[in-house]
């Protein structure tokens, strides 16, 4: 109850200028940038006047997830950049990155890891003219792989993301408490559970 959503912005803002965040700050973020962020969850944040933050893959805007194997899995559309441009301007919305093209990090060579999650912040930024705070690991492989991290690092992300369950304390210290942590909620959760998420990080 009262949990006041807040943007990478807005952290970013508290951590290096001291700006007060509201009480019970959260995070809510999405990954990869499906069309029903636009869709189905831009509207519900739209009515509450509500922050998110998305991590978008930079090759699959205006496309569809193309990481998915169509033999096992369908394929989903993805955000266009149109749509893109309406987030952001609504104020509601930050992005972050995802990578190039959503690649399991550890297991490629490490300099396309590098260029991997240093090509999408450039690009993203060019393209969307506001800049890339966050970055967030696909599958969150290679969080706790330290090269991969510090290719994280050496790119110019502020904060990365790994998909561990728990809350991160703040103020968060990169190299002490590792990768941010986040709450994976589910769409079977109720008030109850989600009541637990957000004051233990595990319901």
């Amino acid at each position: 109850r009262g949990s006041a959503p807040i943007l990478f912005k807005d952290q970013e803002d508290a951590e290096l200028r001291g700006a007060r965040l509201p009480d019970k700050p959260v995070i809510v973020t999405f990954d990869d940038g499906y069309a029903n962020n636009y869709e189905e969850a831009f509207p519900i944040l739209r009515s509450l006047g509500a922050k998110a933050n998305i991590f978008l893959v930079y090759d699959t805007i205006d496309r569809h997830n193309s990481w998915h194997d169509p033999k096992t899995e369908p394929w989903v559309r993805m955000l266009t950049w149109e749509q893109c441009f309406e987030l952001r301007d609504s104020g509601l919305v930050e992005f972050g990155s995802h990578t190039m093209g959503h690649r399991h990090l550890p297991s490629i060579p490490l300099e396309e890891a590098r260029w991997e999650i240093a090509e999408s912040k450039k690009r993203l930024e060019e393209k969307l003219g506001v800049p890339m705070r966050a970055f967030a690991y696909p599958y969150g492989a290679g969080a706790y792989v330290p090269a991969v991290r510090q290719a994280v690092r050496d790119a110019g992300y502020r904060y990365d993301y790994g998909i561990r369950q728990g809350i991160s304390p703040w103020p968060w210290d990169p190299e002490k408490h590792g990768p941010l942590k986040r709450l994976f909620i589910r769409g079977d959760d109720n008030r109850f559970d989600f009541h637990l998420n957000v004051t233990r990080g595990k319901a």
